[in-house]
């Protein structure tokens, strides 16, 4: 008899093995994809991490400026901006 954890993991690799594929046959339809385009997946994937990091820098730095805390704020804030950075990054990748 299965528990009802067991099966929710067996969904998740049904669903798992069905889009693995699903992506094998669109990639033995389409083919391999350009290097323009993994190129500017590269830049694109670059930009989601800089850009909510740099948005954190400016904010802790003002906050810092404003409360007169040292780094305090812009070392969490730049922390926040990388794991919001690296978390669009991986729904990004996962998304492809």
């Amino acid at each position: 008899m299965t528990t009802p954890r067991r099966n929710d993991t067996h969904k998740k690799m049904r669903r798992a093995v069905r889009l693995r594929e699903k992506r094998r046959e669109q990639w033995e339809q389409e083919g391999e994809r350009p290097l323009w385009k993994n190129l500017s997946m590269i830049g694109a994937l670059g930009w989601l991490i800089v850009t909510p990091t740099l948005i954190g820098v400016l904010i802790g730095r003002w906050l810092d400026d404003t409360f007169g805390t040292g780094i305090t704020f812009s070392g969490a804030f730049i922390f926040l901006g990388v794991a919001l950075g690296s978390y669009l990054v991986w729904q990004r990748i996962t998304k492809e």
